[in-house]
């Protein structure tokens, strides 16, 4: 495919709390477009507050896609992501506008970007519940060893603490003939459609970026947190809406085995370790054109820098 021929997309990419919802708006005004969601949580109806999914106020009239359209019972994956992101991407340039898709769930983005293509893979229910049983029992460590023995290059990639898509990668290397970093590489084959300019944000100074988590955090449980996860736990078949951070945390005092107060702090902890694994994920990506926030003393600066780089890519 041509160079002209291409989408042109602007992407916005960075750890949780880091301002991406923002930009994005700021973005879709400053060169008419619309945002495509690539949060993993956010598609789930309901699940509003733990997900920092964006308020009408946040959003500035700005049509964004892909945010709260699924139950919390309905079972979602990356291959059903790509496939209605690129509809919507399709749909929103043929209106004359810019896609612009923002999010911090790496896996989504790079393989909505970079035209990644998932052939029908065989599922087996019963081997997912003996590797989950596996590693309730033996730890995610011990998992992720037995993918390693499986597929090496697949087990470099995957971090042991994703057991989601540690199980997938031994589901499919055992029920197909060929191992999931093979099927990964021949996904692949296709170009992309798009001409994409990646906007990744950052702290030079790490603890700024923790405190916004922590105060988020707090600003979370005043809004109601603890009643909309309760909601969630309450519900007989959450599947994959259920491995939400801000959810599984406050299990424990909904069982009346620990305080609100530590699991609260819980909260804070993984939702750091969380932004840490999206920091480490998006810096494998070298197409990404990083920003430093903590650099700039306003956000008319910023802004501008953001413009920038993007009259810079000659994308649009």
């Amino acid at each position: 495919m041509k160079k002209q021929e291409k989408i042109s997309v602007i992407a916005v990419v960075g750890p949780t709390a880091s301002g991406k919802t923002e930009l994005g708006v700021n973005l879709a005004q400053h060169y008419n477009g619309e945002v495509v969601s690539a949060d993993s949580m956010q598609i789930y109806r309901g699940m509003d507050i733990a997900t920092a999914k964006p308020t009408f106020e946040e959003m500035q009239g700005i049509p964004h896609h892909l945010i709260g359209f699924l139950e919390p019972d309905t079972e979602f994956n990356v291959a059903s992501y790509t496939e209605l992101a690129h509809q919507k991407i399709r749909e929103i340039s043929q209106r004359g506008n810019v896609p612009i898709v923002v999010g911090g769930t790496g896996l989504y983005i790079s393989s909505l970007l970079e035209n990644v293509k998932f052939a029908p893979t065989p599922h087996d229910e019963e081997l997912r519940k003996e590797l989950e049983k596996y590693a309730d029992e033996n730890g995610t460590e011990a998992l992720h060893m037995r993918l390693q023995k499986l597929d090496p290059k697949a087990a470099m990639e995957i971090h042991p603490n994703n057991k989601i898509r540690v199980i997938r990668a031994i589901e499919v290397c055992m029920l197909s003939d060929k191992t999931f970093s093979e099927l990964k590489e021949e996904s692949r084959a296709i170009p992309t459609p798009y001409n994409s300019c990646i906007i990744g944000l950052t702290y030079e100074d790490r603890s700024l970026l923790y405190e916004k988590i922590n105060f988020r955090t707090e600003k979370m449980i005043e809004r109601g947190l603890v009643d909309e996860a309760y909601e969630i736990w309450k519900s007989t078949k959450i599947r994959t809406a259920g491995n939400a951070i801000g959810y599984k945390e406050l299990i424990p005092y909904f069982e009346k085995k620990e305080t609100l107060e530590s699991c609260i702090e819980k909260i804070k902890q993984e939702t750091r370790r969380y932004a840490k694994r999206q920091l480490t994920w998006f810096r494998k990506n070298k197409s990404i054109l990083w920003i430093t926030i903590d650099s700039f003393h306003n956000k008319k600066d910023f802004f501008e820098k953001c413009y920038k780089i993007i009259a810079k890519s000659e994308i649009l």
